[in-house]
């Protein structure tokens, strides 16, 4: 097993797809070894208490130990837990305004806010947080969704590359080059109409 982090500053929700904590985790599950990404939250005034994390991490390790079929775990700690709490991921929207500053050399810079448009939903990895549980989230590597998947498998036909079409497709394609064909020769009778006024 590997272990990715602690990283400063919680990856939750949305952030499982740009963390690069989580993308370290992933690369080892992806050689065959299975492993946990551990973040937990930061302020600007002080660094976490990592004494205090120190009995969580240990109690997170020994439980996913025994987990021989979860090859990728997502773990946030708050500040002060109260306990474990297996949780799912959060997916909300933001409102993504764009503010403008400057960095510390003075040069323009941008910066999407991410104020999120809805509560965070019990039973998820941001719930969790907010509630002071540290979340343990099951993550896979395949992200098809499958439902959706299914559902365009059963309403589109692909064919394959240089098919010619079938059914509908041929009637289309005859009426359409029908109709191109009576366009020309429509046409063609009017400039001969015109020709022979002139």
């Amino acid at each position: 097993m590997r272990c990715s982090g602690i990283n400063l500053g919680l990856n939750l929700g949305n952030s499982c797809w740009h963390s690069g904590t989580l993308a370290a985790a992933k690369q080892a599950a992806l050689l065959g070894v299975r492993a946990i990404a551990f973040s937990t939250s930061v302020s600007e005034n002080e660094e976490p208490d990592f004494a205090r994390l120190d009995s969580y991490v240990a109690t997170v390790i020994d439980m996913l130990l025994d987990e021989k079929t979860m090859p990728l775990v997502n773990v946030n700690l708050p500040d002060k837990p109260r306990g474990i709490r297996w949780t799912r991921q959060s997916v909300r929207q933001y409102d993504g305004k764009v503010v403008a500053s400057k960095d510390p050399m003075g040069r323009p810079i941008f910066w999407f806010t991410v104020i999120p448009l809805q509560g965070a939903e019990e039973g998820t990895d941001r719930w969790a947080i907010e509630h002071n549980w540290v979340s343990i989230t099951p993550l896979r590597l395949d992200l098809t969704d499958e439902k959706e998947l299914g559902r365009a498998l059963a309403l589109h036909h692909t064919p394959a590359i240089g098919a010619k079409p079938s059914g509908d497709g041929q009637r289309k394609s005859a009426a359409s080059r029908s109709s191109t064909k009576e366009h020309a020769r429509t046409l063609e009778t009017t400039k001969k109409r015109r020709h022979k006024r002139t």
